[in-house]
């Protein structure tokens, strides 16, 4: 591949469901709108399975149900090229319970995406046929340019509303996604657009079982920084010039397990995470914190889980290469990204959703 220019219900759904996203940083309280569709945006990626169910609101969209379940699709494509029997089970299982609850909320507008894992397996034709022989979900394969362009849908109510922009970045289970999003300083248009992006073919499953995510020492975790700053560098050269008032804006697993952890949170909560800042200096004890844990104390952490345990510090030397590429002093994280860009986008084609598209 060439570079391109959580196993359990959604931990969050009981504070997620009724809650308002807006598409605006500063839209408050917002009513339904009247007659609302019920919409499901769900995203199939190489190490999770989530799903969002929403209805439009007057300055967003109410979230009606939500699901989230790691599946681990792309375990072991680096070394076969294949999706594993294990792992089209585990998505199976996953996705007819999000067959389910869109069938429950009587949800009819529908996106249902899969991303890295089904661009890079050689038998994920096969997969997404026996995925909708079994669950009656056809799977969208979507390029990495319009994963891009969803993720920054999704997270651009976040950017600062005082700033010029922001350095996005997306850390997947197979790929990562990095985009500079800008305000046009001449125009009227205060949504922010994309000047320029980037993908690339490694993320915390491919990083993790190159070098290991379960034991990792210092030499392993800057060897895995290492790898990852090699694919940076060249947008990084042309893209980290320029970086004032702008920040960085985080939307992973990696950035939301590092702020429960900062926050001191016994279990993730995130109505407390979704749009918390972090400073260079906070973010650099909280990953050395990390580091110091063991396999065992990482899994025990409820931030974290068993299921992350072996994968969040193939993350974090994801993100300090970034980091290093775009000396930003501020990141924003982002309890938010693919599926909240799927929503507004089909609501805005609907016309449920003022904004341009």
């Amino acid at each position: 591949m060439k570079d391109d220019t959580r196993a359990r219900d959604d931990a969050a759904s009981a504070s997620r469901g009724g809650s308002i996203i807006p598409v605006a940083a500063d839209a408050a309280e917002a009513k339904l709108v009247p007659s609302a569709e019920v919409y499901a945006a769900l995203d199939l990626g190489t190490n999770n399975c989530r799903l969002l169910i929403a209805c439009p609101t007057e300055g967003g969209f109410r979230v009606v149900d939500s699901f989230s379940r790691i599946v681990r699709l792309g375990e072991g494509i680096s070394a076969t090229g294949c999706i594993s029997e294990a792992a089209t089970e585990r998505a199976i299982a996953a996705l007819s319970v999000c067959r389910d609850k869109i069938k429950s909320r009587k949800a009819r507008r529908l996106r249902l995406i899969a991303t890295e894992a089904c661009r890079a397996a050689s038998n994920a034709e096969g997969f997404r046929n026996r995925v909708a022989a079994e669950t009656g979900i056809r799977l969208e394969v979507i390029d990495r340019e319009t994963e891009a362009a969803l993720a920054v849908i999704g997270c651009s109510p976040l950017v600062d509303p005082h700033g010029r922009g922001a350095i996005l970045f997306d850390i997947g289970g197979g790929s990562t996604e990095l985009v500079r999003i800008e305000r046009d300083p001449q125009g009227t248009e205060a949504t922010p657009r994309i000047k320029a992006w980037m993908s690339i073919p490694l993320g915390v499953v491919t990083l993790a079982e190159h070098f290991g995510g379960r034991d990792v020492t210092p030499q392993s975790y800057a060897a895995m920084t290492a790898e990852v700053a090699k694919h940076v560098e060249p947008f990084a050269a042309e893209h980290s010039r320029d970086l004032d008032r702008m920040h960085l804006l985080g939307t992973s697993g990696t950035v939301t397990t590092l702020a429960g952890i900062h926050l001191n949170l016994h279990r993730y909560d995130r109505r407390r995470v979704d749009g918390i800042w972090m400073n260079d200096a906070e973010i650099t004890t909280t990953i050395a914190r990390l580091l110091r844990m063991s396999y065992r104390e990482r899994a025990a952490n409820q931030c974290i889980s068993v299921e992350r345990a072996d994968l969040v510090l193939a993350g974090c030397a994801i993100l300090d290469a970034i980091r290093n590429a775009f000396p930003l002093p501020r990141l924003r994280v982002a309890d938010r990204g693919l599926r909240e860009g799927m929503l507004v986008e089909m609501m805005r084609e609907d016309g449920a959703l003022s904004g341009s598209r």
